[in-house]
């Protein structure tokens, strides 16, 4: 949107269609899944929901949907990654909060707590500032009655405060996709495209499978898992603009793979037993010292190779789940078998996310989702996820975090006062 979007025409807070949002997501830079009619049913398993926003004329200039859900002191609203609007042009930040004043009065909560999906600042994949604070948009919030909650760093329960994302745009095959990774990225790939990794669709039906791996990597990494039926539901809402993905290691592939590997590296030592044998140099010495340790290792794998199969011809190694919105591709929730590491298999699964729900189809963003925004601690918690992402090239988004726009006073002091105290 642009500041003539917003003029001094009358501005007319107003409700709207769940049909008006989607139209209004798809088109604005800020769209998202998260502001999608879709995602609000999906919101209204946690209490009611109301679709509102800014109107001049006939047109819709501001919208989202906010889902009111029960706390002690009564219903609070939420808006997760909106509301959609210009940020920057103050009397679109007054009618939209006019808009959830009404709406939050209509349902007596104590308050409205808004997630804007707007970048505060950009920075280079390393962390480092590349752009500017967007203090505009914080100065109007404030103006207008919201609190900000300050700017954090780790992962947020909620919304995301830093994404990271990659910037497709020139890319047009899988060969030009492949080289904007960086190298180890670009091995990884090929490695596991070479140990029989295949990466498919599950269907409905298949769900269970992704909620397995999904479950194993949430125990293991201290993460919150949301069960099976929240996927069911997921894919009920979304239909085909959900994307359950698995990235499967097909034994058979893999075993003929390291069988030829071994044969060769056979070949290789025996020519170099027989080379060193006639006349032994330090240079064919240490050649045959790395090839049988390469010999050695071909060997151990396809002993692993057979433990591997005793489980199965086909495993599942990764799975990630992919949403489409007319700006972007996001990358959204994801799990991984920590036995099957070696296979590379989620570096597949996002190369094949990229190609074909991206490079095929002209989109030219693709959103890696949540990081925690530590860069320089080699031991934070997020720095695995980090280094991942990372790998694929890309930037960061430091978003503008959580607001909180009080309604109902009284009780919006006493609800902070009693989580102050349950929290010293």
């Amino acid at each position: 949107m642009t500041q003539s979007d917003a003029g001094v025409a009358s501005l007319t807070p107003t409700k709207i269609t769940p049909a008006e949002l989607d139209a209004f997501s798809a088109a604005q830079v800020q769209g998202s899944f998260q502001q999608t009619s879709q995602m609000a049913a999906m919101g209204a398993f946690n209490g009611p929901v109301d679709y509102v926003g800014v109107k001049r004329g006939d047109k819709l200039i501001a919208a989202c949907y906010v889902v009111y859900t029960q706390s002690r002191f009564g219903l609070e609203g939420s808006v997760w990654c909106g509301p959609l609007c210009d940020y920057d042009n103050p009397q679109v930040v007054e009618a939209m909060t006019e808009a959830l004043r009404r709406s939050a009065k209509a349902h007596h909560a104590i308050s409205v707590s808004c997630w804007p999906a707007a970048v505060y600042r950009l920075h280079d994949l390393d962390g480092k500032p590349t752009s500017d604070p967007d203090t505009t948009m914080m100065d109007n919030m404030a103006r207008f009655g919201w609190k900000h909650g300050g700017f954090t760093v780790g992962y947020e329960s909620v919304v995301n405060r830093w994404n990271f994302v990659k910037d497709l745009t020139g890319i047009t095959d899988e060969k030009s996709l492949l080289k904007s990774y960086d190298k180890r990225t670009q091995w990884s790939v090929k490695r596991a495209q070479s140990m029989g990794v295949h990466v498919r669709e599950l269907s409905d039906d298949e769900l269970g499978v992704f909620a397995r791996i999904e479950q194993q990597t949430a125990e293991r990494r201290s993460f919150e898992y949301r069960g099976e039926a929240y996927f069911h539901r997921f894919k009920e809402a979304f239909g085909n603009k959900a994307h359950f993905m698995v990235a499967e290691i097909h034994i058979d592939e893999y075993v003929a793979d390291m069988t030829a590997k071994r044969e060769a590296l056979s070949a290789k030592v025996a020519a170099l037993t027989a080379k060193n044998a006639e006349h032994p140099t330090t240079k064919t010495e240490r050649q045959l010292g790395e090839e049988t340790r390469n010999l050695a290792a071909a060997e151990k794998r396809l002993n692993e190779a057979a433990e591997f199969a005793k489980d199965g011809d086909v495993l599942p190694a990764a799975a990630s789940l992919f949403v489409e919105h007319p700006r972007e591709v996001i990358y959204l929730f994801s799990g991984s078998v920590e036995q099957y590491k070696p296979f590379y298999a989620s570096a597949l699964i996002q190369h094949d996310a990229m190609l074909h729900f991206c490079v095929e189809h002209g989109l030219s963003r693709y959103n890696f989702y949540g990081i925690s925004g530590v860069f320089d601690d080699p031991n934070d918690e997020g720095r695995g996820v980090l280094e991942f992402k990372q790998g694929f090239n890309g930037y960061v988004e430091q978003m503008v975090g959580k607001f909180t726009l009080p309604v109902d006073k009284f009780r919006f002091g006493v609800s902070n006062l009693a989580h102050k105290l349950l929290h010293r």
